[in-house]
């Protein structure tokens, strides 16, 4: 039986996929370059990121002597307008993120690409709408204290303390936390995926 890879080091992908009953056989994070091309629309930029990451650990599975492999891979991006907003590393990154989402509504795109046997790969898009309210000054300090922004594209966790700051959304939510369920279920088992657990 094909063998499922997750080319993700996101944690929170690895627990969305263990909600629907599917557990990866290997998780293989992919080191690519994840720099947004000049005037790339973010959600070409999600998909192309998506998809260099399962051909990058696609290419390093067909040099071991593996069984053929199914390779889930995925990338999330936060808009607002066409600007994507980086992964928040440090305080003042995820300040500047949220002044931006801060009362206004933004996108959230996400890319999801599958490498399956003898199969060209799938690609799939999903767009999700998330309306922030207006963050006071205080607000906005608590939430940078809590540190939960650190590394989250956009700077903000949905699944975290930032609910409280989200009264509207469209769309799937599991997208905006790292994976869409139904568009990643429907992918694995279209191409021919058994899930044995």
């Amino acid at each position: 039986m094909a063998r499922l890879i997750l080319a993700s080091a996101s944690p929170r992908r690895l627990q969305l996929l263990a909600q629907i009953g599917i557990r990866p056989d290997e998780v293989i994070p992919a080191e690519i370059d994840e720099t947004p091309y000049l005037r790339e629309k973010p959600g070409d930029y999600a998909c192309r990121v998506a998809l260099g990451k399962a051909g990058a650990v696609a290419a390093a599975s067909q040099q071991g002597a593996g069984a053929a492999c199914f390779i889930l891979a995925a990338d999330t991006v936060v808009a607002c307008g066409r600007r994507i907003l980086p992964k928040a590393e440090d305080k003042d990154t995820a300040r500047q993120c949220l002044a931006l989402l801060s009362g206004r509504r933004h996108r959230v795109y996400g890319g999801i690409a599958l490498i399956a046997p003898e199969r060209k790969p799938l690609l799939q898009l999903v767009q999700s709408i998330v309306k922030f309210k207006r963050l006071s000054e205080k607000e906005t300090d608590e939430y940078l204290e809590s540190g939960e922004w650190r590394g989250k594209a956009g700077g903000y966790a949905i699944q975290g303390l930032a609910a409280a700051y989200i009264p509207f959304l469209r769309g799937s939510y599991s997208n905006i936390v790292g994976l869409s369920l139904p568009e990643t279920r429907n992918m694995l088992y279209g191409a021919g995926y058994k899930n044995d657990v």
